[in-house]
Formats: structure tokens, sequence, C-alpha cells
């Protein structure tokens, strides 16, 4: 573990990253791109775009767009899947602990760093003594709930809002970029913890709700299409520092507001949603560990 940490793989995932934005000639797309779309069982009849000639590098050919109706948003359910994936956990979180895979777990506050002292975000006025998850729940009678998606290699890579929420807060953790393959994530204790991940905070109807992108090897870029001045990946962030950024302002008191399914950002190849958010007690989750999901489709309801 020692050595794989060691590892520079955030200068191997910018130089991936540059190598994906070469311009590919015309009569090399199509072999390149048939090779990917065989080793990882991608669908192509769902994108948007069928012709491989069409995408100019491996970047674009990542990034690609869907069909309209190839994933109908669940209309009867209140969370959906944010993004297509595969279920790694889910459940409610216990202890300030939340399981990253079955058995191996990681710490809510590492994950999703000091509690952000905000009138805005509206978290309950807990006397300090309380746990970090207890600060978090803001109505008495609920509990904290999380669910983690893994995107692997051929999935669509864009992500949605999984609910209707305000998107309060930003905070960006530049970290290492260590697969989240479940594989890997088996044998590294924390590994959400160490690598670097974008974590927007806000509420819905019920409380407090979080959405957090992953970064993985090879996927330094994490887009969020509302966020301009977010950067993942760069040089001038030093590991083990995190950076805030709120979308609340004089001019602006009601954050960014999101509806269910809405277009939310994307990442270069695959990785890991993480979502933690507060629900009452009844809240049911229409999941199995390691089931297929897509996005649209119902993670959950009342």
């Amino acid at each position: 573990v020692a050595l794989y940490k060691s590892v520079p793989t955030r200068l191997l995932s910018r130089a991936w990253g540059r190598l994906n934005q070469v311009e590919l000639p015309t009569w090399l797309r199509k072999p390149v791109y048939s090779l990917y779309i065989w080793t990882f069982g991608v669908n192509m009849k769902e994108a948007a775009v069928e012709d491989l000639h069409h995408y100019r590098n491996l970047s674009e050919f990542f990034r690609r767009k869907l069909k309209p109706q190839a994933r109908p948003v669940c209309c009867l359910h209140s969370v959906i899947s944010p993004s297509d994936g595969k279920i790694l956990n889910f459940g409610q979180v216990k202890n300030c602990e939340v399981e990253q895979v079955k058995g191996v777990t990681y710490s809510l506050e590492s994950f999703l760093g000091p509690r952000i002292c905000t009138e805005e975000l509206h978290f309950s006025q807990a006397p300090t003594s309380n746990s970090f998850q207890q600060q978090l729940v803001t109505k008495e009678g609920n509990e904290l709930y999380h669910c983690v998606i893994y995107l692997a290699p051929g999935d669509y890579h864009c992500f949605h809002s999984p609910t209707d929420w305000r998107v309060s807060h930003r905070r960006h953790f530049p970290g290492s970029l260590m697969s989240v393959n479940p594989g890997v994530a088996r044998w590294i204790k924390e590994l959400f913890c160490h690598n670097e991940r974008v974590v927007l905070t806000g509420d819905w109807k019920h409380g407090f709700f979080s959405l957090t992108a992953v970064g993985a090897t090879n996927v330094g870029s994490i887009r969020i299409y509302f966020d301009q001045d977010l950067h993942t990946n760069s040089p001038r962030y030093s590991k083990g520092s995190y950076n805030d950024f709120s979308f609340i302002s004089n001019n602006n008191k009601e954050g960014i507001p999101m509806r269910k399914g809405e277009h939310l950002g994307e990442f270069n190849l695959g990785s890991t949603i993480v979502l933690i958010f507060e629900a009452p007690k009844d809240f049911k989750f229409h999941l199995k560990a390691g089931q297929k999901i897509r996005f649209g489709e119902a993670l959950g309801s009342l």
C-alpha cells in the first residue's frame, strides 16, 4: 500500500489528460475507439452521435452525450441515481463512519472536511459535544444516509442531480488519484479521503444533502457545469489542503437550485459518486449491493 501511494498518480493523470486531448487522424479514430468499446463494453447505440469519426480525441469520446430518451428519469421516487455505475454500498451512516466497500470504512468528517459554519446551510445548532454526524442532521427524527456509485471506464461519464435541491457550497480537496476500482478500495482504508474530490453541499426538502465526485487515476478532471472557477488536478494546489467556495452571496441568497435529472457535471473516464444526505427514518433504498444502475433509475424514496 505504501509503495502504491508513492506513485505520482497526479502527474501521470495530467500526462494522460494531455494525451487524451491530442487530435487523432480520421483513419485512426475507428480502430482506437473500437478497441476501447470492445474492452469496456461501451453501448454506442445510446450515444447521441454513433459515428466514431465524429470524436476528434479520446477525451471527446469519453465525454460523449446520450440520446435524449436513453435515460428516462424516474418520477415516482424522491432520489434517483445521478450516474451510470455499480452500487458499492448504501444505507444509514453509523458511528461517523461510511463504508466505501463492504467492511472497509472511512471517516465522515475526513471525507467531507470540517463543518461549514454558515447560516445558509441550515446546520442544526447542536452543542459542539455532539458528533460530526449529529451536527449534519438538521431535523429531529431524521437519519443520515449514504450511497456509493462506482463508474467503470465504459460507463456514461456525465452525472446529474439526484433530486431537487439547492447547492450552497463547494469544497475541493486536491489529493492523490489512486484507482477507485472496488478491488483496490478493499485494501486501502480511507481511499476516498486520500483522493482528489469535489464536495457539493446544500439542502433538500428533508435537510442536509451532499454529492461528492471522487477523482481516480487518469480522472483528474472533474467538471461542475455551473462552477467555472473549479480547476481540479492542478499543480498549484498541494495535497492535504482544501479550498472552499460559497454559492451564497448578497446577490444570491438561494445558492444554485438543481432539478432532479438536471445536468450537473462530468468526469474524464470513470470514477465514483458518493451521496450523503439526511432523510426521515422511513426512507428506503431500492437497491442491492453490487447491482448495476443507470442514471435516472430509482435509488430510494419515502
